[in-house]
């Protein structure tokens, strides 16, 4: 009887890791083509950032700078597409840059495109200006002080930045609200130190989890007023938008589409696989020792 049991528990120790691996590869793909709905706490950083787009009228401009590159997208991504169609749905003017070297425009113009595609209204030049990719980010960010048409004279389709109309009446950050740097490096420090410290444009910024630590001594310095800390930042964002704006909703639980949201279900799943397998695992391993302890107390 004891050696029957002793089988079986070395069984369960050597359990298929291909059985593992299948469990988190369920776990990571179900909740992203079918949202579960796991609650979402929000944390002020991030309320922070959405009061302050509420708190914008028509009239008002932002700017939005994508300083990240595909590697990070699915942090990154899913929080420039909430605060953009915020802004929208608040009929806010929004001008957009690239700062990033390594992909940073590409990244731009997929969120650009995808995004105003879901406002069919929206007229570009006038509601939204894609001005482009300028490399030396703090030259660039010093200058746009001055004049954004320094750093870039015409938009990213080649037009002169003096025929957009709304970039008539954007000189330079005087004429911003609001700036959103979505970061996966450094960048996202110089819109605070550089751009809010000298020239005192409110400065919010996306950033990946593994870089967010560093950015609350901004937040606690005043020099940036909200912050959007990795896939779960972008999931409370994403929880305030549907809150507001229901009529949202359907374009979150498409299926198979991709967001935050759903991504941090997937983590959650993950998370609680690989919970339950180290308590599996431990709780085999105590089984095994009481199990040895007794057969030696029998031999003896």
């Amino acid at each position: 009887m004891a050696g029957g049991q002793k089988s079986r528990l070395e069984r369960l120790v050597n359990l298929d890791r291909r059985i593992v691996y299948l469990l988190i590869a369920l776990g990571t793909i179900l909740p992203i083509l079918f949202r579960i709905g796991f609650p979402v706490s929000t944390t002020p950083p991030v309320e922070s950032i959405f009061a302050k787009i509420e708190s914008l009228s028509p009239e008002d401009v932002v700017l939005v700078s994508f300083d990240y590159g595909p590697t990070t997208a699915p942090e990154n991504t899913p929080m420039a597409e909430a605060v953009m169609r915020h802004c929208f749905e608040r009929q806010i003017k929004l001008v957009v840059v690239a700062l990033f070297p390594i992909g940073g425009l590409t990244m731009a113009g997929e969120v650009v495109g995808d995004v105003t595609a879901e406002y069919p209204q929206l007229i570009e030049g006038e509601d939204y200006a894609f001005i482009g990719y300028k490399d030396g980010a703090q030259a660039a960010m010093k200058q746009m002080g001055v004049a954004f048409e320094g750093v870039f004279p015409t938009d990213y389709a080649g037009t002169p930045l003096g025929e957009l109309p709304l970039m008539q009446r954007v000189t330079n950050y005087e004429d911003i609200a609001l700036i959103v740097s979505f970061s996966t490096n450094i960048i996202g420090e110089w819109w605070a130190n550089l751009v809010n410290a000298q020239f005192g444009t409110p400065v919010a910024v996306g950033t990946t989890a593994v870089s967010a630590p560093k950015y609350y001594a901004f937040l606690d310095s005043g020099q940036m007023m909200g912050m959007l800390g990795g896939l779960k930042g972008a999931s409370e964002y994403e929880s305030l938008l549907l809150d507001a704006y229901p009529q949202l909703i359907p374009r979150y639980e498409r299926p198979g589409v991709y967001t935050a949201m759903k991504g941090m279900d997937a983590q959650t799943v993950d998370h609680a696989i690989i919970m339950i397998f180290i308590l599996f695992g431990n709780t085999i391993y105590f089984l095994m020792r009481r199990q040895e302890r007794r057969q030696a107390a029998e031999q003896r």
